[in-house]
């Protein structure tokens, strides 16, 4: 990974295919072959990613299960164009695909990216969001969409390019902002539940998570809609409790590092780390507070989850069989 990173910002010929993606396209089609049923393919629009909507795009006639998540920042791309992107990309993978809304964080990123002007105070962000949604869904509409707002304008106009996914292609998204989880409520389709960072505290976020879901689907109901709910989540998997719970504070103090580091270690929260029956034993609990979808994390990635489908999956399965 870290020669991947070299080279992708090395400028001329590299020798073969981009090892970035080759990565990636390796994790993706062992991630089906092992199992796996969705992923997320992160928006990073000052590393040396890929940006997320080419990398789903290559990546999606090398798999045939899997769902694509595309992650997508309103203020950078207009709603219009992410409604026929993820459209087009609905069609490509035989309805697979997804959207993941971010509402971003780094100003440097807008600025650099031809919307400084859009990185707006966090109530003026919701507020685009909720009109970014409004337009997606109108764009995928089979009725000429018309709509006037404080961000964004729509005259009379609907995509021509429509999705296989009926009624639309799932729309993820997490928050913690009240007006956020409104539109979230309204709009999306699945809400990443919120949770302490601290993997100390893994037994009050499962309680938490219950209370979260309940308020969430109280205000899906009040829309006359359902809401699926997710967790993103970092997973130790060790022989010992005490192995997993050293590269855990390994990981916290890595995540003092720098803001996307932080992300990775702070999706320890969760609390998945430890033996394979103690891991099993939370996911099973969360999953009786409403949690339906766990977004894994693994470090290393691949030999990760290569262990969590050898050592975890076969008791997941077996539960499900019983």
């Amino acid at each position: 990974m870290e020669a991947a990173i070299r080279e992708s910002g090395t400028r001329g010929l590299t020798d073969g295919p981009d090892k970035a993606f080759r990565f990636a396209a390796d994790m993706l089609t062992r991630g089906e072959e092992l199992g796996f049923e969705t992923t997320l393919i992160a928006e990073r629009w000052l590393g040396t990613d890929h940006p997320a909507w080419l990398l789903t795009s290559a990546l999606a006639p090398l798999t045939r299960r899997m769902e694509l998540m595309v992650a997508v920042h309103p203020g950078i791309i207009a709603p219009q164009a992410v409604a026929k992107f993820t459209a087009s990309l609905d069609r490509i993978s035989g309805g697979r695909a997804a959207l993941n809304i971010v509402n971003g964080w780094n100003k440097e990123e807008f600025e650099t990216f031809g919307a400084a002007q859009l990185m707006l105070n966090e109530a003026a962000r919701y507020r685009r969001m909720e009109e970014f949604l409004r337009v997606i869904h109108g764009m995928w509409g089979d009725e000429a969409f018309e709509f006037h707002g404080e961000f964004y304008h729509v005259d009379r106009q609907t995509s021509p390019l429509k999705p296989v996914q009926m009624p639309n292609p799932p729309i993820y998204a997490g928050t913690r902002n009240d007006t956020g989880k409104d539109t979230i409520a309204r709009y999306g389709d699945n809400w990443f539940v919120d949770y302490e960072l601290d993997y100390r505290k893994w037994e009050r976020n499962i309680e938490q998570a219950a209370v979260l879901i309940a308020d969430m689907r109280a205000r899906a109901a009040r829309h006359g809609r359902k809401l699926g709910f997710s967790m993103s989540c970092n997973v130790i998997c060790e022989h010992s409790n005490e192995a997993a719970i050293e590269k855990a504070n390994a990981l916290e103090e890595y995540g003092k590092t720098n803001r996307i580091a932080f992300i990775a270690s702070r999706a320890l929260g969760v609390g998945l780390l430890g033996t394979p029956d103690v891991i099993v034993e939370r996911i099973n609990r969360y999953e009786a507070a409403g949690v339906e979808t766990m977004m894994l994390q693994f470090h290393p990635m691949i030999e990760g989850m290569e262990t969590f489908a050898r050592e975890i999956l076969p008791l997941l399965d077996k539960r499900k069989a019983a």
